[in-house]
């Protein structure tokens, strides 16, 4: 790689995921009953794993993985792995946004990892989308936000921000807002919280390991 060539490199946008390592009894507690722990946990780690692939597939980013627990073979090459850090959720995000842009001081797209159905296009969007808006925000349906992008991140934004709860979203808007910013919308997404969540989201990826995972469960798609 030429000197030229690595420093285009060093300018590009990044994509970091925020995700917890899927093992039983840690993530998608909310999917217990009906299912198993251990089926939560194989269901997030299809999800997770869809994800991250989706992101290695768009042009043009640096890749970064935010991981509350160990890397499994779930993970693909090409990421960063960073240890989240904070206590509650308003802190880690902030974290994530912080730690990234410390690697690189350019534009952060933060997605987590439960959407699953989200595409390269979408993401790809998000990051052009960062070359004219300072943010760039995915509502979620829920009430809360599938993406943020930050040209310039900064914890306050975040930070006081309350969590999961059915105004998140509305919340982290109106605080970028009235930070003066403009912000592009990206399409409202599903987030999978519950079984009915699974089942729908399942639907609009019918090829992913995240569908397969399901019909593996015995969950219809």
């Amino acid at each position: 790689m030429s000197t030229a060539d690595s420093a285009d490199a060093e300018v590009l946008p990044q994509i970091v995921v925020v995700a917890k390592e899927p093992a039983p009894g840690r993530v998608k507690t909310r999917l217990v009953p009906p299912l198993t722990p251990g089926e939560a946990a194989a269901l997030a780690a299809a999800a997770l794993e869809d994800t991250l692939r989706t992101v290695t597939r768009v042009p043009g980013v640096h890749r970064v993985l935010a991981l509350d627990g160990v890397p499994g073979a779930w993970l693909p090459g090409g990421f960063t792995v960073l240890p989240q850090r904070g206590d509650g959720l308003d802190e880690r995000l902030a974290a994530a946004f912080e730690d990234t842009h410390r690697l690189r001081p350019t534009p952060v797209v933060l997605i987590g990892m439960d959407t699953p159905q989200v595409s390269v296009g979408l993401l790809a969007e998000a990051v052009s989308l960062l070359a004219r808006h300072d943010a760039v925000f995915g509502p979620a349906a829920d009430g809360g936000f599938w993406l943020l992008g930050l040209r310039v991140p900064d914890a306050a934004l975040l930070l006081g921000v309350p969590m999961s709860e059915p105004t998140t979203g509305e919340i982290q808007l109106r605080r970028l807002r009235e930070a003066g910013m403009s912000v592009a919308l990206m399409p409202r997404l599903t987030d999978v919280d519950t079984i009915t969540d699974a089942i729908e989201v399942a639907a609009l990826v019918p090829a992913s390991r995240y569908a397969a995972a399901l019909a593996g469960i015995g969950v219809p798609r």
